[in-house]
């Protein structure tokens, strides 16, 4: 477990930040992560509140409004009106 990957809430406008200090994207899970040879602590302001964000324990908390449950995405928004992709909600 040493080798885990300690994964980042880097927002988009944040990445070369992150990249500077030494955290590597990884294309799988399309997140950053602090590679093992790097101090935890430089990422701080990225980490996830619970401390550290690691998978597959449990993802990490989305920012976004939206929330992903059973597969299917659900919205805060009320005017949301979720697509089964058998007909289109607006005929």
């Amino acid at each position: 477990m040493a080798d885990a990957k300690i994964y980042l809430n880097v927002p988009y406008a944040e990445k070369d930040a992150a990249k500077a200090l030494g955290a590597r994207w990884d294309a799988a899970v399309k997140k950053w992560y602090v590679p093992a040879n790097k101090d935890v602590a430089l990422f701080a302001k990225w980490q996830v509140e619970s401390g550290v964000g690691q998978l597959p324990g449990g993802e990490p908390k989305s920012s976004k409004a939206d929330s992903v449950v059973g597969g299917t995405t659900r919205s805060s928004d009320k005017n949301f009106v979720a697509y089964d992709g058998d007909e289109p909600p607006w005929d």
